[in-house]
């Protein structure tokens, strides 16, 4: 009887399930006009409890079930509706939903400082459990989303002992934490190093390097060199020995913008290129950008290379220096008021020019610079800070000529912040570079000068775990002063002269997201927005059909073109303005934890030019405002590259290609006379310029040996195509190279920990020779031989190559406090090699013949430096 009463009650169920029926539902229908629908339709019955409001609408979406059962509709409802259905018998029970609430994510923020109290800038936060993690920025700073709970922290950079500890996450938290430098035990020495690619990251085209890998590479006089380090990357040279500047993907010096704390400078070396002005004592890390830039940085379209200085010790004061053949440096620290205030201090200066005096040496080179910057806390969500460098250079060559050129630059920032999620950082700079000409016996002096006055005040934010924003303004105001001409005596054949003054402003405005759409695929997108107005008071020439070069065709030479008339415009007055618009945007997708792709595209403005017929920049080079002859650079640039970290991230590989276009690019008339001249416009003409490549680029990040290698394969041309058929531009108006085209470049750097006491570093460099113009034969006019040239940049020079070792020799390493010290040995160019840095084309004045000379600059160069803290 049982048997036959379960499958009555079965057979029943069964056909109430199976009833069908047709039903819509939507936002507008309350519960009870839908029970009406069904109850009309079926043999079910609803119940509920008190709770449910049946005149309430729960249904969240639209739709029409036609022809359906009970039970299938029923499981379709409770997918979105509102509340909960269940059936039991022929009944419809009806409840509320009970919907989970979401865990509450907690932030661990805080700070990664060393062992001398500085903000470790590039740190890695690594979360153990969740094998995921964050990395410290300018300011040491870092911030991770976390759930409740147990987690092991392990905190890494390279030459500072790893942090792990155990934290407790239960609500929003700060940890600051502290890293001691890296000591290694006699039985094994192991290096950490931790410069795995980050996979994840949107940002590409990017390097970095801490002091602690600038002071492993070796350079002449064993001094540390900050802007010598980056020409060991991938995109990087040098562009000469003996020569300022260095060239990224086939761009040119002035297309760099150099910033040390957010200030601009505008020149980069001492004694022609020997020293960089980048004292190695002050300096915490350096950012390359070749590529992928953010929409902050404006202004270029090269790169950016980002300088940040050390903050003093805010509780000991400290000094330390260093000796060296030709220059020492000294630097002091220390608190201004205990956790609160704090300054450091730190200058250098050579003194060569007094060993050429006991060589009876009629020539002179010296340079000597100062770098500050004070740090003051006004609570705990507000700091002022302000960094300052001057330097200077002094040059007597035979008492031919003397000059006088450096950079003065000083930024005052306050940074604030809002919330946990919202800071912000408001500055104000100025920044000069000045460049004194005196040559004594043509009896006149001649001086140029660039100054620039700016604020800018940034916005970053973080909305939520997956979107981060960075916004902000900019403005700068720039004053040239082409020159001034003075007669230095009276049997002087020149008058005083004021080269007409320049005047502009340039301003802008960002904004930049960061968004993780999933955990494999991550977006970074922007736009920045800048003007630029051409600004009197100034005189500007007019010319027939607006040119002011001529092409002669009798001669088929271009000319200077002859003034028509001339426009004055008052002081304030716009001469000319321009504005563009600069997307950026980056995609990363990673396959997996180690392996990932990314690629970007930047478009960027440049409005201001450096003048420059030289093979190479010189210190003499003229810096020039867009303007009505004169247009904006604007650059294209896409990238596509491959990242790999492999064997527990002991190696990584960073593979890119390249390809970036330049509109307006200036280029110069054979014979282009750029000194003194105040109609400049007048030996210029507007091209375009390109560059396209692979980098490669294989890191040993741990062991005794680490070290990388990197390779570049590119090609850099420039094309000025001719206004009117008749004209052929120049090199007949085709491609051809330009002066900072390397078909290959190659750097070797290795970095071997012998023990505690002994550390031993080698540099192996290997360039193509530079493109350029020689003489392919000669004419003889007046009964003098004269060399005729070939096309622009047709040749090269002979290919560039040394070997650079080093070793480093601490006497007691375990010493932590009073005297500390240790010794630097270096060779620079090995194997004395004499790369070219020019060839020189005269006539032999016992043949009589032309010939060709080749200028070398260096052999090989020994070097030792002590260098000391206490």
């Amino acid at each position: 009887m049982k048997h036959i009463i379960s499958a009555c009650f079965f057979l029943f169920s069964w056909g109430v399930f199976s009833q069908n029926v047709t039903i819509t539902v939507d936002k507008s229908v309350t519960l009870k006009e839908f029970f009406k629908q069904i109850e009309s339709q079926s043999d079910f019955k609803f119940a509920h409890t008190d709770q449910i409001n049946t005149s309430q609408k729960y249904f969240t979406e639209t739709k029409t079930y036609k022809n359906i059962s009970v039970k299938e509709l029923v499981n379709e409802l409770n997918k979105s509706a509102a509340v909960q259905f269940s059936i039991v018998g022929n009944n419809i029970f009806v409840k509320q939903k009970v919907t989970k609430a979401p865990k509450k994510k907690n932030k661990l923020s805080g700070q990664v400082f060393d062992e001398n109290k500085q903000p470790v800038i590039g740190a890695n936060i690594f979360i153990k459990e969740l094998s995921t993690g964050a990395t410290t920025d300018a300011d040491g700073k870092f911030s991770i989303t976390l759930d409740k709970g147990n987690y092991t922290v392990l905190i890494s950079y390279l030459g500072l002992k790893n942090n792990e500890k155990q934290i407790v996450v239960a609500d929003d938290s700060r940890i600051n934490f502290y890293m001691d430098s890296d000591s290694h035990e006699l039985e094994q020495v192991v290096v950490t190093t931790n410069k795995a690619v980050d996979v994840k990251n949107t940002q590409m085209s990017v390097n970095k390097l801490s002091m602690a890998e600038i002071k492993r590479i070796p350079v002449a006089m064993g001094e540390a060199d900050p802007l010598k380090s980056i020409l060991t990357l991938p995109g990087v040279t040098n562009a000469g020995e003996l020569s300022s500047g260095f060239n990224v993907r086939g761009g040119a010096a002035d297309q760099n913008l150099i910033l040390v704390d957010g200030g601009p400078v505008y020149a980069d070396s001492h004694m022609f290129g020997f020293f960089s002005i980048f004292n190695p004592d002050i300096v915490n890390g350096l950012d390359l950008y070749k590529g992928g830039i953010p929409s902050k940085y404006g202004g270029r379209v090269s790169s950016v290379l980002d300088i940040t200085q050390q903050t003093g010790d805010f509780e000991k004061y400290k000094v330390n220096g260093g000796i060296g053949l030709i220059s020492s440096r000294l630097l002091m620290q220390g608190p201004i008021q205990k956790e609160k205030g704090s300054f450091i201090i730190a200058g250098r200066a050579s003194y060569a020019h007094l060993f050429m005096k006991l060589a009876d040496s009629k020539n002179s080179v010296m340079f000597y610079d100062l770098n500050a910057k004070f740090n003051y806390r006004l609570g705990a969500n507000n700091t002022l800070s302000f960094s300052g460098y001057f330097g200077n250079d002094l040059f007597d060559l035979n008492n031919l000529f003397n000059s006088t050129y450096g950079n003065t630059m000083g930024i005052l920032s306050w940074k604030h912040k809002f919330s946990e999620n919202l800071n912000t950082n408001l500055s104000v700079y100025f920044s000069d570079y000045k460049f004194n000409l005196d040559l004594d016996r043509e009896g006149f002096e001649w001086n140029n000068k660039i100054s620039t006055y700016g604020l800018k005040y940034g916005w970053s934010q973080t909305v939520s775990e997956k979107l981060k924003l960075n916004y902000g303004i900019e403005g700068q105001y720039y004053d040239f002063n082409p020159g001034t001409v003075k007669p230095t005596n009276t049997t002087s054949q020149f008058n005083y002269k004021q080269l007409d003054k320049k005047y502009a402003f340039e301003s802008s405005v960002y904004l930049d997201f960061e968004h993780q759409l999933t955990e494999k695929l991550n977006l970074r997108y922007g736009l920045r927005y800048s003007m630029f107005y051409r600004l009197g008071g100034e005189e500007i020439n007019t010319y027939e059909d607006g040119k002011a070069v001529v092409y002669n065709p009798l001669y088929k030479i271009y000319e200077e073109g002859t003034p028509t008339g001339s426009i004055t415009y008052k002081k304030g007055a716009t001469i000319s303005k321009f504005d563009n618009f600069e997307p950026r945007a980056a995609v990363s997708y990673a396959f997996n934890e180690t392996t990932s792709v990314k690629a970007s595209y930047n478009r960027m403005a440049q409005y201001i030019h450096m003048l420059s017929n030289t093979q190479f920049p010189l210190p003499t080079t003229i810096w020039t405002p867009s303007g009505p002859f004169t247009k904006p650079q604007l650059l294209d640039q896409y990238a596509v590259g491959y990242f790999q970290n492999f064997k527990d991230n002991e190696y990584s590989f960073e593979g890119e290609l390249f390809y970036k276009k330049i509109k307006n690019r200036i280029d110069y008339i054979d014979g282009a006379d750029i000194l003194a001249n105040n109609n400049i416009e007048q030996v210029i003409l507007n091209g375009k310029a390109r560059s396209y490549g692979m980098e490669l680029m294989l890191r040993k990040n741990t062991g005794a040996l680490t070290g990388w290698v990197s390779y570049t394969l590119s090609r850099a041309e420039q094309k000025t195509p001719g206004r009117t058929p008749e004209e052929p531009g120049v090199a007949n108006g085709k491609w051809y190279l330009s002066g900072y085209d390397k078909l290959h470049n190659l750097s070797v750097v290795g970095n071997y920990e012998y023990n505690k006491k002994w550390s031993f570093n080698a540099n192996f460099s290997l360039q193509s020779g530079q493109p350029v113009t020689y003489a392919n034969g000669y004419y003889e006019f007046g009964g003098i031989n004269v060399p005729n040239f070939s096309l622009r940049n047709e040749n090269r020079l002979p290919l560039f190559h040394h070997l650079d070792l080093a070793a480093t020799y601490t006497p007691k390493p375990d010493k932590k406090k009073g005297w500390q010290s240790y010794w630097v040995f270096s060779l620079y160019n090995v194997y004395n090699r004499k790369n070219a840095a020019a060839m020189t084309f005269a006539t032999n004045e016992d043949t009589g013949m032309n010939e060709t000379k080749r200028l070398s600059i260096f052999g090989v160069v020994p070097g030792v430096s002590y260098n000391f803290k206490f």
